[in-house]
């Protein structure tokens, strides 16, 4: 009985598939499809040239690292504040504000590091690796938690919190200056976005400290 001439053309095609083939097919399908590690190591390689020839203006340099290292340096700067500022102004012990300054640093760092690598995948957006992303969230929300923390290391309580105020106001003056080279947010708009947001959690430490 005659067989199918499909089924025959996939009959000779498999017969003369040899493990040469088999082994060239499997090497272009993990060229196509690199795995994580594959995929980081190449992202850095490529971050490092952007960053070794001043080209950090392409789309690609903001999603993978402009973007995901200004989230985390806003959550840092800002979401602290309240319980280090509620902590010194209700104890009146920096050190102790510097401790849960700290904490409160490591901890915002691990959440938001977790929260961008596992939000986006970056395979439909565009914005490469979750683990660099995570990695560059994580660490800039510990940077931005964690300088106004440094100066409770002051043992003078009135010294610590100026010199924790002009922090602030750095770190948030750096925050609008990168809103505006890289996403061309204008100054003015920037700088009240950015420290009206401040002072709402500024306002929330002064509350529970003295409650």
């Amino acid at each position: 009985m005659p067989q199918n001439p499909e089924i025959e053309m996939r009959q000779a095609g498999a017969a003369t598939t040899t493990p040469d083939n088999r082994s060239t097919e499997m090497e272009e399908v993990i060229k196509q499809h690199p795995s994580e590690l594959e995929r980081v190591k190449i992202e850095l390689a490529e971050i490092l040239r952007g960053v070794a020839s001043n080209n950090t203006d392409s789309r690609h340099f903001l999603l993978r690292v402009v973007q995901p290292g200004l989230a985390g340096l806003m959550d840092g700067s800002v979401s602290t504040l309240a319980p280090i500022f509620a902590t010194a102004f209700a104890t009146h012990r920096p050190f102790t504000a510097f401790l849960v300054g700290l904490a409160a640093a490591t901890g915002a760092g691990i959440s938001m590091a977790f929260s961008e690598a596992l939000s986006d995948d970056g395979v439909l957006t565009g914005r490469g690796s979750p683990i660099i992303r995570g990695a560059i969230t994580g660490l800039m929300t510990f940077v931005g938690g964690s300088l106004h923390t440094l100066p409770f290391l002051i043992t003078h309580l009135q010294l610590a919190l100026v010199t924790a105020y002009l922090v602030v106001a750095a770190e948030l003056l750096a925050i609008a200056a990168i809103r505006h080279r890289y996403f061309g947010t204008k100054w003015l708009v920037s700088i009240v976005q950015v420290i009206g947001s401040g002072i709402l959690v500024f306002l929330a430490a002064l509350f529970f400290g003295n409650a």
